[in-house]
């Protein structure tokens, strides 16, 4: 079975509804939605795992159990005795979304404490998948000891999938940001970065000034979104730019560049071009952005 691995921090998520001062209840966090939507759209002989580490209480499990419902492994979901499970709050003005975080001390700042499980779960993996957040929310060591194992796993013949993610309240300082995020790309097959948050916190002037900086420290493709404006991507999978993508007015933007993640992934898997696989990870993300929340319902996807 060919197995895709997502790494980072689950949490449990309250989204507005539509009736005023009531929440909804899910569990969600940017590649765990990657995942979900992966699972969603990749052939059943293809397995979807998600590494992470949870607590042992209740909202710890409802993260479990909604993984093994959805048919995502949790073999490599650790448990932690001291810690707990992350939340977070979506507020929505105008289709665009807010956060409110209680992460601080969420057992998964320690998933990458143990070495040795991490070469477990990225053994024999045709793709380990992380963004930003993922490194954002562990120790300086933690962060390297992660690095170290996609180095790894990568010469072995995993295919490591970066997405930015630029998230700068979760770093202590913008540098370490910047500088993080780069060793992390220099370590990657694919990087999927957005144009809006790498231009604010790189100073880059246009889509083709993001790929070419990536490619600079040796990352092999990358795919710039550019919420709804035109995508450029320059790389081994080929160059081009899409100037012409179909926009769609939002209810909630949550999950927008996550769902597009997964849209190129599953199509650029199953043999699709890059301009194939950017147009569906686009009709995707348009039909998640219909929606309220992170995991839209089933049969939208």
């Amino acid at each position: 079975m060919t197995r895709i691995i997502s790494m980072g921090e689950a949490m449990v998520e309250l989204s507005a509804s539509d009736q005023p001062d009531l929440w909804r209840l899910g569990v969600a966090g940017d590649t765990l939605n990657t995942a979900w939507y992966l699972r969603r759209l990749m052939p059943r002989d293809w397995q979807i795992d998600y590494l992470t580490r949870v607590g042992t209480g209740e909202f710890s499990q409802k993260l479990v159990d909604f993984l093994t419902a959805e048919g995502i492994g949790t073999d490599h979901v650790a448990r932690d005795p001291e810690r707990e499970i992350g939340l977070y709050a979506i507020s929505l003005k105008d289709g665009e979304r807010s956060f409110s975080y209680w992460r601080d001390s969420s057992a998964a700042r320690r998933l990458a404490d143990d070495a040795g499980a991490l070469t477990r779960a990225l053994q024999g993996a045709r793709m380990a998948y992380l963004s930003g957040i993922t490194l954002a929310i562990l120790p300086a060591e933690g962060r390297q000891t992660l690095m170290q194992a996609l180095i790894q796993a990568r010469k072995a013949g995993t295919t490591v999938v970066f997405d930015p993610n630029l998230r700068p309240r979760l770093w202590t300082d913008a540098a370490t940001m910047r500088a993080t995020i780069q060793q992390a790309a220099s370590h990657a097959d694919l990087i999927l970065p957005s144009f809006d948050d790498e231009a604010a916190h790189f100073g880059d002037a246009d889509p083709q000034a993001t790929i070419a900086r990536y490619l600079a420290v040796g990352s092999s493709h990358v795919v710039v979104k550019n919420g709804g404006g035109p995508m450029a991507f320059d790389g081994t999978q080929g160059q081009g730019r899409l100037p012409d993508l179909r926009s769609e007015a939002a209810i909630d933007t949550t999950a927008a560049g996550d769902s597009f993640n997964a849209g190129y992934l599953a199509a650029w898997l199953q043999g699709a071009d890059c301009h194939a696989a950017i147009m569906a990870g686009h009709d995707l993300s348009r039909k998640v952005i219909r929606h309220r929340g992170a995991l839209v319902p089933q049969a939208v996807v």
